[in-house]
């Protein structure tokens, strides 16, 4: 199947410090991305949601800026430039409205990019509900 790459931006009001930990923590993506998140003791996080689980290393994480996790299939053996699905999460300020944006980079198989921005966009109001931003 092919891949693409979705990118969206989302305003958040809210600051860098209060959003980092629900990008970036196992019981901050389980409130608003995932149905459930662990990680286990090699730092892999299991994203389920929809009844599956999917795989995942932090290869990104930058304290309150950057959170970048690609995916994996662990039956599968570990190749050198393999192109991984990921799922990236940048926070950026504008300089001359104070404004902070939440970027999301996602990378894998092609789906409709409307079908895409519609579950981003319900994904980014779950966060900003919890956060308030």
């Amino acid at each position: 199947m092919q891949k693409i790459k979705f990118v969206s931006d989302y305003q958040i009001n809210t600051s860098k410090k209060i959003i980092y930990p629900y990008l970036s923590t196992a019981s901050g993506l389980a409130q608003w991305f995932a149905d459930d998140v662990v990680i286990n003791e090699d730092k892999v996080y299991n994203f389920i949601y929809d009844g599956e689980n999917h795989y995942a290393r932090p290869v990104i994480m930058r304290t309150n800026h950057h959170v970048k996790f690609e995916f994996f299939d662990p039956s599968e053996e570990e190749e050198e430039n393999h192109d991984r699905p990921f799922i990236e999460f940048k926070l950026d300020e504008n300089e001359l409205t104070q404004t902070f944006y939440l970027r999301v980079i996602e990378y894998g198989d092609a789906y409709d990019e409307q079908e895409q921005g519609s579950i981003w966009e319900g994904l980014i109001n779950s966060l900003k509900e919890i956060i308030g931003g």
